[in-house]
């Protein structure tokens, strides 16, 4: 599978696909300050918990070279790398990478030497995520029988990471093993990432994919239809609970009552171990548009009120396993992941 083309370093600035305007156009947008790219973030211009993390590493190269010089320099980058902290608060990749990025920083005094290491920094996060990628789908993919039919929610492909994805990585993989048959992609309303996004993915690779409403999942894994329910994660706790796009517990539930495995894919930088279950995970709350309207048609009564998540939190209990680039964790739980990333900073 090749990489798709979610973001480009160009000769100071960030070139990103825009994922609000597909399937119906593809069209790329220009970051040049912070400002413009914590917009992107925020709006959705990029997302997924992978892609969110590499844009706003290329962000800090942005801020070092932005940021004005002098005393101020510090102060102005560090600003700056404030903003990006506040646009999507569930995804913790954002933050790892920004964490790894103000460390580059403080070791790299004076302009020049801090954008040459920042730049090399978020290249090498690029590199890796797709690296893991591979792996992840390769792990994956032992996990499928032939003929074998997976339903998937919202987007963790290509558009999500550096080009790949997690639970499309795993996809991709399994269909050039002529393993898979077919896939099942919920719309994931509110934003249709699922209809949008996966399905042209998929679409674009020449994988067979069927939209479902996604009220429609539970009766499609009671009917037998499918034999493993595949995700991605935008956190996981210390205990193994997983955030993830809204609608993503209920499948899970279904998964559990019908005896399908529900996989949970993601890289070690998705794992926090500071949030030691997923009820302390911040749910981020969207804005009552993306629900009220609809291409401009008003969908509510002015006087109805909305309750809008962005993500919901999948207890381990419900989870088979969660595959990320160091192999597969069956029944998730605090030791394994603390055995898992220990393996992970001890091979680095």
């Amino acid at each position: 599978m090749v990489p798709l083309p979610t973001m480009q370093w160009m000769d100071g600035f960030l070139r990103l696909l825009d994922q609000r305007q597909l399937p119906s156009e593809e069209t790329y947008i220009d970051c040049r300050d912070i400002d413009s790219l914590a917009e992107a973030i925020r709006t959705l211009a990029v997302r997924g918990a992978p892609a969110i993390g590499i844009a706003a590493a290329f962000g800090a190269v942005i801020a070092a070279l932005t940021s004005g010089p002098g005393e101020e320099f510090n102060e102005a980058f560090h600003s700056k790398i404030e903003t990006l902290e506040g646009t999507r608060p569930t995804a913790v990749n954002l933050f790892h990478c920004l964490l790894i990025q103000k460390e580059i920083f403080r070791r790299n005094p004076g302009r020049e030497n801090a954008v040459r290491a920042l730049l090399k920094s978020a290249h090498e996060m690029m590199q890796s995520d797709l690296q893991a990628s591979r792996r992840m789908g390769r792990f994956g993919a032992d996990l499928l029988q032939s003929g074998s039919i997976v339903l998937t929610h919202c987007n963790a492909g290509g558009l999500a990471t550096a080009g790949l994805g997690t639970a499309l990585a795993v996809i991709y993989e399994a269909w050039d093993r002529n393993i898979l048959t077919k896939v099942y992609a919920d719309e994931t309303r509110p934003l249709l990432q699922g209809a949008r996004l996966t399905a042209w993915e998929l679409s674009r690779a020449g994988i067979p994919v069927d939209v479902l409403p996604d009220s429609a999942a539970a009766s499609l894994l009671r009917n037998g239809e499918v034999n493993a329910v595949i995700v991605g994660s935008d956190r996981i706790a210390a205990n193994g609970d997983a955030a993830n796009k809204i609608g993503t517990y209920q499948l899970a539930l279904a998964a559990k009552a019908h005896g399908v495995p529900f996989y949970v894919v993601a890289p070690l930088s998705t794992f926090d171990v500071s949030t030691s279950r997923g009820s302390e995970i911040e749910i981020e709350q969207r804005s009552r548009d993306e629900l009220a309207c609809f291409e401009g048609r008003k969908l509510l009564p002015e006087a109805a009120g909305v309750w809008n998540p962005a993500f919901d939190v999948t207890p381990a209990l419900l989870i088979t396993a969660i595959i990320c680039e160091e192999g597969v964790l069956f029944s998730p739980d605090a030791e394994s992941i603390k055995s898992v990333l220990g393996k992970s900073s001890n091979s680095r």
